[in-house]
């Protein structure tokens, strides 16, 4: 315990030295607190308008400017952050049990069981993601929950043959063989010695999955198979800029803008955990 201790301390401490990662890490910090605390400082609600003042450029009352039914764009991106982060958020979680799980027990347990479990990876790759998501909503309907899973749901793929690759390339390792030669069960064996020399690629896949599944809601959000007005995520309010942006291009520039910022935050975050939890980094 003294050893699995001092090695979580030591990238602690790496990631604590590595200062883009820390302001990568305070940046998301930040838009977490704006997402959870929009009721109380948003200006107004999200769903407000006013008809009469339209779509009218960034001033005292409205800080980011109006959209084309005079609603807050301000208020509408810290909602939207709500939105966004949450399905970012859980369905990379729920990409994350998936294919790790599936690629920890194809890569270690390889031949037939590798065989047929990446046969079917392979196949569910070749599947419209669209079409299985259409169907989930057709049969159970319109939820914003099964959304998020629905998505999860389609990006394991690529985590799990990421997971089998660094298995197979570390169960052939001494310190791998060595704990089977002692009698190791398989799942202290994945837990002690196989997950945490994979959690630096995980970290790093989560991080760049966040955006990529924000960007899916709001391509089904644009099918109308996402978020339904007058509710709206980033995703919603980039795509409603884009089509009023030579007109209005503020409604497009702020959206934009904080997307692009939590995009960098997090590959700057994931960078530094990838580091931080190499042991191959570690010099004690």
């Amino acid at each position: 315990m003294q050893n699995n201790s001092s090695l979580w301390n030591d990238a602690y401490r790496r990631l604590v030295q590595n200062k883009a990662a820390m302001i990568g890490g305070m940046i998301l910090v930040f838009l977490i607190l704006c997402a959870i605390l929009a009721p109380w400082i948003a200006p107004y609600s999200y769903s407000y308008q006013d008809l009469d003042l339209g779509a009218s450029k960034p001033s005292w009352d409205h800080l980011l400017g109006t959209d084309v039914m005079g609603r807050d764009l301000l208020s509408r991106i810290l909602y939207g952050a709500r939105i966004s982060l949450m399905v970012g958020f859980v369905a990379t979680g729920v990409a994350l049990i998936i294919g790790v799980s599936w690629g920890i027990i194809a890569g270690y347990f390889g031949g037939r069981v590798d065989s047929i479990m990446m046969r079917i990876v392979d196949v569910l790759y070749g599947l419209p993601f669209i079409i299985f998501i259409i169907l989930l909503m057709v049969i159970f309907g319109r939820n914003l929950w099964l959304l998020f899973g629905a998505i999860g749901a389609v990006e394991w793929l690529t985590m799990a043959r990421i997971v089998r690759g660094q298995v197979i390339g570390l169960k052939n390792q001494e310190f791998v063989l060595a704990a089977q030669a002692m009698g190791v069960s398989n799942m202290s064996m994945f837990k002690k010695h196989l997950f945490p020399n994979i959690l630096g690629p995980i970290a790093v896949y989560a991080t760049l999955t966040i955006p990529q599944v924000m960007l899916l809601e709001s391509f089904l959000s644009f099918l109308g198979l996402g978020i339904q007005p007058p509710m709206s995520s980033w995703g919603t309010l980039i795509k409603d800029g884009v089509e009023s942006m030579e007109e209005y291009s503020w409604l497009l520039i702020y959206p934009g803008l904080t997307f692009t910022i939590t995009l960098f935050a997090l590959n700057f975050f994931g960078d530094g955990l990838r580091d931080a939890l190499d042991p191959k980094t570690s010099s004690d």
